[in-house]
């Protein structure tokens, strides 16, 4: 395995703002376009056996074009999607040095009192324990420390607050909201406290919710920033490009998350992490956009997942999607589909039926 250092220094010094307590020196992310998400590892869906798990690791390291890269969170399975990426890289017998991991912090491993997990029921199968969301100085640091216990011996280069969102989203008044938001950017002073003693590497943040990733960047110095569910191809909005646009200005990279919306723009059963049924009618033209989609991508001869990666790495600032599989065979195919070309009609045509809500020339 080549040792190819990921991150190099930028240069260019940190402005000073509001958010001077939570400002680093700015770092630029050498990463593949393709990085492995691990929800899998923590039995997003379904329960897979640790050969299964395995397998897909040793895949990740056969096809990647560039360093493996892997992210992974707390939140994935409770802890077990990062106790089971440790365990296949252990097995593998690969060096620390030969990976690299992001870790999302902010949701630590706790004992599990009910049937079944309290965050996202009836997403995560066969767990053994439960998680809640810690966000503050000392509860990033909490997880920090947790999540390098069950990676055992392999440490994050890449880290940053997850679900502030979620966080956010508890507040019932407008003080409730000042104090968590003061949370976050604790959160923040305990990662770049982590960046400053050399721990860590690089800094971003991981959201559902593309406001919250725009609030938090204006007060505080990111490296990257992971967008999930927002940029796809079926949910595309002008605003959120406008953003990205200004992060790459910026020199703050962008990694591309659930570009498939939980696995539906392909063919699954769930959609942004939520069982969808066509019975219903409220999903109606849900299913209807998927089927136009669908008989486009036979027409042009195309697959769907190509041109959702083609979509999803093509916009502002984006320099690698993270793509998730329960499949070992579909590691290489995930890889591949970053290098497929898909026809510019094939775009226009989109255009044309209304499945593409903005011109398509905007893409990279």
């Amino acid at each position: 395995m080549s040792a190819t250092n990921p991150l190099k220094k930028d240069d260019v010094p940190a402005p000073a703002t509001a958010g001077e307590g939570n400002r680093t020196q700015k770092v630029s992310i050498n990463i593949p376009p393709v990085i492995f998400g691990t929800s899998g590892l923590g039995n997003l869906y379904e329960a897979l056996s640790d050969e299964v798990k395995l397998a897909i690791v040793k895949e990740c390291f056969v096809h990647s074009k560039g360093p493996a890269v892997f992210d992974s969170a707390g939140k994935y399975g409770a802890g077990l999607a990062l106790e089971s990426l440790g365990k296949c890289l252990r097995e593998l017998n690969i060096k620390p040095e030969d990976v690299i991991i992001s870790n999302k912090l902010g949701w630590v491993r706790t004992e599990l009192k009910t049937p079944e997990p309290t965050f996202e029921p009836g997403v995560w199968k066969d767990l053994k324990y439960d998680a809640v969301q810690h966000i503050s100085y000392d509860g990033i640091m909490e997880c920090f420390e947790q999540g390098n216990e069950l990676l055992g011996g392999y440490v994050p280069q890449l880290v940053s607050v997850h679900d502030p969102d979620e966080y956010m989203a508890q507040a019932k008044t407008e003080a409730e909201a000042d104090k968590l938001y003061q949370d976050i950017l604790d959160g923040y002073r305990a990662l770049a406290d982590l960046k400053a003693q050399g721990k860590v590497q690089a800094i971003g943040v991981g959201a559902k919710s593309w406001p919250i990733i725009k609030r938090i960047a204006a007060d505080v110095q990111l490296d990257w920033v992971m967008i999930a569910n927002s940029m796809t191809l079926k949910e595309h909005p002008q605003d959120l490009l406008d953003f990205m646009q200004e992060l790459k200005q910026q020199g703050v990279q962008v990694i591309n998350s659930a570009v498939f919306h939980g696995g539906f723009l392909i063919g699954g059963e769930y959609y942004d992490y939520k069982h969808v049924s066509p019975d219903l009618e409220e999903n109606k033209e849900l299913f209807k956009w998927r089927d136009e989609f669908f008989a486009l991508c036979k027409e042009y001869n195309i697959t769907p997942a190509q041109a959702c990666v083609q979509f999803a790495l093509h916009t502002p600032g984006v320099v690698s999607l993270a793509l998730s599989t329960t499949n070992p065979k579909r590691v290489k195919q995930n890889i591949d589909n970053a290098y497929a070309t898909v026809p510019t009609d094939f775009w226009k045509a989109m255009k044309d039926k209304g499945l593409l809500e903005q011109d398509y020339a905007y893409l990279d």
